[in-house]
């Protein structure tokens, strides 16, 4: 198997004031907050958002690992819906020192280019501001922070600028080249 470089960017918001919000999309885009950790729910966001840009890192997690995971206080996941059906998510964890990280972001496949990703993140950035208001064990958040890599959509390093956040680390490191996983084994052509 062959390797590949992979360009991964650390982009910060150190403000509440830095998010740049986007417009609202077209059409019944909610977005909710899945409030009952479920390892298979997760499970699928991941997959399904990950699965055509290569997110592997968590596919041979147990339901085990996930429950643990999900069950950490101030981890939250919300869920972006188009007319009821999951469009994409966005994932936070709160670190040490009010920090809180957008682990994963993204919208399944035929959700994209439709604006709704802006205003997910916009969303999403915003509940990370905010989290200690929904885990009064956590201290006030005074950091955001994500990477994104050029494994990523194409569309995402933009999206992030466009939200305000800031670039602080840039990293290339050479990774094996591993198939396109897709939403479950076979969905996509190797």
């Amino acid at each position: 198997m062959a390797n590949i470089p992979v360009t991964t960017w650390s982009l910060e918001q150190t403000s509440p004031s830095d998010l740049l919000p986007a417009a609202m999309p077209e059409g019944d885009v909610r977005i909710v907050r899945a409030e009952v950790p479920s390892p298979e729910f997760s499970r699928f966001l991941y997959a399904s958002v990950g699965g055509d840009i290569r997110w592997t890192d968590r596919l041979g997690w147990s339901h085990a690992r996930w429950q643990e995971y999900l069950d950490r206080p101030g981890v939250e996941t919300w869920v972006a819906y188009d007319r009821g059906t999951p469009a994409g998510y966005v994932e936070l964890e709160p670190q040490d020192d009010g920090v809180v990280e957008i682990v994963y972001f993204g919208l399944i496949p035929a959700f994209r280019g439709r604006r709704i990703g802006g205003h997910l993140l916009s969303y999403g950035v915003a509940r990370a501001w905010d989290l200690a208001d929904r885990w009064p064990g956590l201290g006030g958040t005074k950091r955001v922070w994500l990477h994104t890599c050029s494994k990523d959509g194409e569309f995402a390093m933009d999206n992030y600028l466009r939200r305000g956040f800031r670039l602080f680390d840039t990293k290339v490191e050479e990774e094996p080249e591993v198939p396109t996983p897709g939403p479950w084994p076979g969905a996509f052509p190797a």
